[in-house]
């Protein structure tokens, strides 16, 4: 059973929030989880579509896989690197503000 494999690191979105978008295609075929992710109204939707649709092109370039046959066998999400920044506050306080960033690793298969 061959794979195709799409990853993108160091986006700007809470793993935590990608998780809950990740978690909606996971083992579903390419084009439902197209379909899934075009009208869920999470700010990790596109970013997500963007990944399905990389590693789609990937198994049918690379590996010459039938579009049409392809699962969406494993996607999961890690944490990236968190960019840490400081807010004021009152009585001259400052409180840190962690933006975290997120790597999405997606694994398309033939059924």
């Amino acid at each position: 059973m061959q794979q195709a494999k799409a990853i993108v690191r160091y986006v700007r979105i809470a793993p935590r929030k990608a998780q809950l978008v990740v978690d909606l295609i996971r083992g579903k075929q390419v084009g439902e989880a197209i379909a899934i992710l075009r009208h869920t109204p999470k700010a990790a939707s596109p970013i997500v579509e963007k990944l399905l649709n990389s590693a789609i092109a990937n198994a049918e370039h690379n590996y010459s896989m039938d579009p049409n046959s392809l699962v969406v066998s494993q996607v999961f999400v890690d944490q990236g690197p968190t960019l840490k920044r400081f807010r004021p506050r009152a009585m001259g306080r400052a409180s840190r503000i962690n933006k975290r960033t997120s790597h999405i690793t997606l694994v398309v298969s033939e059924k």
